[in-house]
């Protein structure tokens, strides 16, 4: 049966698919309530956390632009600037002007930022392997 705005009127989804999506979402949740923990632990925010493995975790390269650092982050661009500022002025990153294109500036960790961000993931990964099988995706038949 189709609704008046031309979608399909939902299929109807059994007592176990509901409590499928409420345990993946609880597991998820609960990590990233300890990654926020964790982090401010650490004496920063979770969102300058983030921003440490984003730029480490770059694809293919050891650094990011403040554009792709946005993406990653799915966070304005503004925004992602005065995160990476902080974060400078706590001397876990830097902004390097690219010797490739000079309008582009690059993100790098600093020695400070590599240290806690390593102490930080390995943090992360014991949790996510204390949690394995917690985020298998629910089969749900649409």
């Amino acid at each position: 049966m189709k609704q008046p705005s031309g979608k399909q009127a939902p299929v109807g989804l059994k007592k176990a698919d509901f409590e499928q999506l409420s345990e993946f979402r609880y597991q998820m949740r609960r990590f990233e309530r300890f990654s926020e923990q964790a982090a401010q632990n650490e004496g920063i925010t979770p969102l300058q956390y983030l921003l440490l493995l984003h730029v480490k975790g770059y694809p293919n390269r050891e650094w990011a632009t403040i554009g792709e650092l946005a993406e990653r982050l799915q966070a304005q661009h503004h925004g992602v600037v005065a995160l990476v500022s902080r974060c400078e002025a706590l001397e876990l990153v830097e902004r390097r002007v690219s010797e490739r294109d000079r309008r582009q500036v690059e993100v790098h960790l600093l020695a400070a930022g590599e240290k806690l961000l390593a102490r930080l993931a390995e943090l992360h990964r014991a949790e996510l392997r204390s949690l394995d099988g917690a985020f298998t995706v629910p089969h749900i038949d649409l």
